[in-house]
């Protein structure tokens, strides 16, 4: 993992778990953490398989991702927001988690 995803990962992560997501301002959505887990989990798919890198691991794109993810978060929390362009299938992909035991 480079530097720059880690970076923009942890910020993202960062700004989702303390409330003060710019993308969700007006949005109650820290009511969600602890109780609907899955819609945590698919903000954070979404953020991942939407993220760019370059061949050095530089995040080109990191607000567009984070848009996309916080918009599927919106329209979550109000049903009658609409996501545009909608997501398409790879957006919302939940690909599959790693073992339970790490490999020695």
């Amino acid at each position: 993992m480079s530097n720059s995803f880690s970076g923009a990962l942890r910020t993202f992560a960062y700004f989702m778990a303390s409330g003060s997501q710019y993308t969700l301002e007006g949005v109650d959505y820290l009511s969600l953490y602890g109780n609907e887990p899955g819609a945590i989990e698919q903000v954070f798919a979404i953020y991942a398989n939407v993220i760019e890198l370059d061949d050095t691991g530089k995040v080109l794109n990191a607000k567009p991702a984070e848009k996309r993810a916080t918009d599927y978060m919106r329209s979550y929390c109000d049903p009658s927001f609409k996501v545009t362009p909608p997501f398409e299938d790879w957006e919302v992909a939940l690909h599959e988690p790693p073992s339970l035991k790490d490999q020695e």
